[in-house]
């Protein structure tokens, strides 16, 4: 699992915790510092109570710079979104009890607290180490031997000919390999992983090591096929998919949903086994643009869902 030094160290280096760090920052100096021109800048006037709701907020965005600056953490982020939250319910009643001089400024207020709200909700829910450990397994008959299947599995840097949402594998020692997917919203996702078992034209298993962005296992299992058909392919995959709920609903919404690229992958790399490349049609994109079509399946007619996705 993940530790807690490699997740501060991958918040501290990300470029929206940094900037909601320095937003934090910005903010909080002049509260502290001058609350009175502060509050009027808002529009809700100088009153002693609106300074001193001014100092406090001043305070609690310096806390969060601190935190997400110096020792980020998720607590952080949702501690944002609380403070928002509390920001909104003064600027609302502000704006409820408002005589009419700055409203335009309160209000551009209230507009901008919504959207830094927004900004701040997805934040702590993305930066979130929730996880639901998933294992996913897949298996194919490819009518070649298992140790020509084999051999060509394990050219790792030829992965992505068939795993259209794998951006790259990078061999970096006898034993070791990098790897970067395409993940929801044009992310990607990188890990170092290592081989911890591997049988000649039989197994090959690997992990992922510290510091993975996504922890996963596996194994692939090449068996003979009865009656001397070729190869049996059995993969299993497992890993702690980010998010739990929420992340299995966007990687359904985004069309990567996990168990049918398993299923598809699998079927492009019993074509390239058999016939040395993926076969599509001429119109069908290939390479990264593959992750835009609809999943692999016989040859039929587009449902009626998917015809409209289609003229969409």
């Amino acid at each position: 699992m993940h530790t807690d030094t490699s997740s501060a160290s991958r918040l501290r280096h990300d470029p929206l915790v940094r900037g909601l760090g320095w937003a934090s920052a910005l903010l909080g100096v002049p509260q502290v510092v001058a609350p009175a021109g502060f509050a009027r800048a808002l529009g809700v006037g100088d009153a002693f109570r609106h300074r001193s709701a001014t100092t406090a907020v001043g305070v609690r965005e310096l806390a969060a710079a601190t935190g997400l600056l110096g020792r980020p953490h998720p607590a952080w982020l949702w501690g944002r979104v609380g403070g928002d939250l509390m920001d909104l319910t003064m600027l609302t009643r502000a704006l409820k009890n408002h005589d009419g001089r700055g409203l335009g400024r309160t209000v551009a207020a209230t507009a901008a607290v919504t959207a830094i709200t927004a900004t701040d909700v997805y934040a702590a829910v993305t930066r979130t180490r929730r996880s639901t450990p998933m294992e996913l397994t897949a298996a194919t008959t490819v009518t070649q031997p298992p140790d020509e299947v084999y051999a060509l599995w394990r050219d790792l840097e030829r992965l992505p000919d068939f795993m259209a949402h794998l951006d790259e594998v990078r061999v970096t020692g006898p034993r070791t390999s990098h790897w970067r997917v395409g993940a929801p919203f044009g992310e990607a996702v990188e890990w170092d992983a290592e081989t911890t078992q591997e049988v000649a034209g039989r197994l090959i298993a690997w992990r992922s090591v510290d510091g993975a962005d996504i922890d996963n296992s596996g194994e692939v299992r090449f068996e003979p096929a009865p009656g001397g058909r070729g190869t049996e392919i059995r993969v299993t995959l497992r890993y702690d998919l980010p998010g739990g709920a929420l992340g299995k609903a966007v990687a359904r919404y985004f069309g990567e949903e996990p168990h049918q690229q398993l299923d598809d992958d699998l079927r492009r790399f019993k074509q390239i086994a058999e016939t040395g490349e993926v076969v599509r049609s001429e119109g069908a994109p290939g390479g990264k643009r593959a992750r835009g079509e609809f999943p692999q399946h016989p040859a039929r007619p587009l449902t009626e869902d998917e015809l409209k996705e289609a003229l969409a």
